[in-house]
Order: structure tokens, then C-alpha cells, then sequence
């Protein structure tokens, strides 16, 4: 919910079997958009993500094939199972909104919002995704286990006579609307100074009084603090308030640094994950 209102989109990693397709198909039909899920394989090509030109011999005449892409909530299931050139491929829809199919650009419909998935354990027969694209993902989210109390409630709700209904609670004009009001949601100066801080923090984290810059590759990019302050607003919203707290920072920090803070191979060596490293950061950093 907080990446829809904020205009972002989302990487899911979890072992299969979690309901991660589940959850983006039950999303998409809450709001009553249209709904497009891609299984990226190996052989998969850019133009069966996009769409491409197809001749008309009748006409002479090349026609456009818009692709699944064309949805406001798209499913990349697997993500990292296609070759980078396919991956890359999203780069335009999910940064500009938009697909060029020869000479024309095509508007993508909105809300616009893509939900990859990726599988952590099996890495035989991956490919790792580009920078490039994974600093477009505005969050990061592991998906764990259920509790036992949860997956007692999963055993319960899908294997009865009937399936749970899913019915529509909103529509696209309703989301664009949403996050119109989102936008106005109060972010007073020290709060900006404090993504500030913890942005230049995962850069420069000695001037913080952190002694990890030997496990810190590269620090998280300026697009790091504008994601945060978009989603630290829209939990501010689903929340109640019309301003934003520390609070709202810091609940959202994790997911966003989470694939944005590069590792060193020393990291590696000690066990160190960037969520490690990201934890530090709040930790360290003064709250205002």
C-alpha cells in the first residue's frame, strides 16, 4: 500500500511457496485495475515484456502488439531467472512511464506499478539484476515464514469448500487521488536533514562516528532519500497524520537502504548483510 500511494514500485525476495504471487494477484483485483503477470525464463526476449511491431501484409502496414507491460499492476515473477537485456527492458516503463515501440512512446496506464519477485536460495541458472534497475525498486521486502498461528489461518481460509472472494474496494481514479493527498502530507526541515543524514551516512560513514567504511562498498544513491521521504508521507497517511515523524523514517529506512547499500567482499567474509549495516546507520544516527 505504501509503494502504491507513493508512485513506486517493489522487489519481493522469498523462497517459493509464500504466497508472493497470491498477494500481487489479490492487490490488483482490490483495486479493480488491470492485472498482467510475466514469467521471466531464460529464453524470454524484451519485445514479450514490451510488445513490438508486427507487418500487416493486408496493409503494408506495420501494427503495434502493446505487450503485458500494458497493466496497471504487473507481476515479473522470477525476475532474475531472464538475461539482463530483458530485465533492462523495464528500465523505461518502470522510470518514465512509458514504452517506445519503434517511433512512437506509449503512455502506460495509471497507477503503474510493478511487483518482481525473486527467488534467494536458488541462484543456479540466474541472473544477478542490474544496478541500474534494482535502485529503481523504491522498497525491498523479505517475505519469511508465516507463525504457526498464521499458517493455521492459511490452512483454514484455502483448503475449504470455498476460496476466499476478493472484492473490489477502489479504482484507479480513487489511488490517483490518494496520492495526490499524500503529497501534501507536512515534512518539516529536520526530518528532510535526517534522511540527509542517514543517506550520507551509508557513504561516509566515519564522519558518523562508524567504523564500517571498509564494509560498505557504495552507499546508497540520491534517489535513496527522495523514496524515503515519498514513503515515509504514505505511512504517515495510513496512519492517521498529516505530517511526518522520525517514527515514519525509520520504519521505512530498511526497505529502502536494503538493496542500496553495496557490500565489500570483507562484508562478505564476516557475515555482514547491508541490513546489518542499515540497522548500525539508524542506529547511530541522531534522531531529531
Amino acid at each position: 500500500m505504501i509503494s502504491l500511494l507513493a508512485d513506486g514500485h517493489i522487489l519481493l525476495e522469498g523462497v517459493p511457496g509464500l504466497a508472493k504471487t497470491l498477494s500481487v494477484k489479490t492487490l490488483a483485483q482490490a483495486l479493480d485495475v488491470p492485472f498482467s503477470r510475466i514469467q521471466f525464463t531464460p529464453d524470454l526476449l524484451p519485445a514479450d515484456l514490451t510488445g513490438t511491431l508486427v507487418y500487416n501484409p493486408k496493409t503494408g502496414e506495420f501494427d503495434t502488439r502493446k505487450g503485458p507491460v500494458f497493466a496497471s499492476v504487473v507481476l515479473a515473477d522470477e525476475i532474475n531467472r531472464a538475461p539482463a537485456k530483458v530485465q533492462s527492458a523495464l528500465l523505461e516503463a518502470m522510470q518514465e512511464k512509458q514504452v517506445t515501440l519503434g517511433q512512437e512512446t506509449y503512455t502506460l496506464p495509471k497507477p503503474f506499478l510493478v511487483l518482481a519477485t525473486q527467488n534467494p536460495i536458488e541462484q543456479e541458472g540466474t541472473y544477478p539484476l542490474p544496478e541500474a534497475q534494482v535502485d529503481r525498486f523504491m522498497l525491498k521486502l523479505r517475505v519469511d515464514y508465516p507463525t504457526k498461528d498464521e499458517e493455521r489461518q492459511i490452512l483454514a481460509q484455502m483448503s475449504g469448500v470455498r476460496l476466499p472472494e476478493v472484492r473490489p474496494v477502489a479504482d484507479a481514479a480513487r489511488i490517483l487521488g490518494l496520492r495526490d493527498a499524500v503529497r501534501m502530507i507536512y515534512i518539516d526541515e529536520k526530518i528532510r536533514e535526517y534522511v540527509l543524514d542517514l543517506v550520507a551516512a551509508t557513504r561516509r560513514p566515519e564522519d558518523y562516528g562508524l567504523k564500517v567504511k571498509e564494509l560498505i562498498a557504495f552507499g546508497a544513491s540520491p534517489r535513496a532519500g527522495l523514496f524515503l521521504l515519498q514513503a515515509a508521507r504514505a505511512h504517515a497517511f495510513l496512519q492517521g497524520r498529516a505530517y511526518v515523524t522520525p517514527e515514519d523514517v525509520k520504519a521505512l529506512a530498511l526497505d529502502v537502504f536494503r538493496h542500496r547499500i553495496l557490500i565489500t567482499y570483507e562484508a562478505e567474509a564476516k557475515e555482514v548483510t547491508s541490513e546489518d549495516l542499515a540497522r548500525k546507520i539508524l542506529e547511530t544516527v541522531a534522531v531529531p
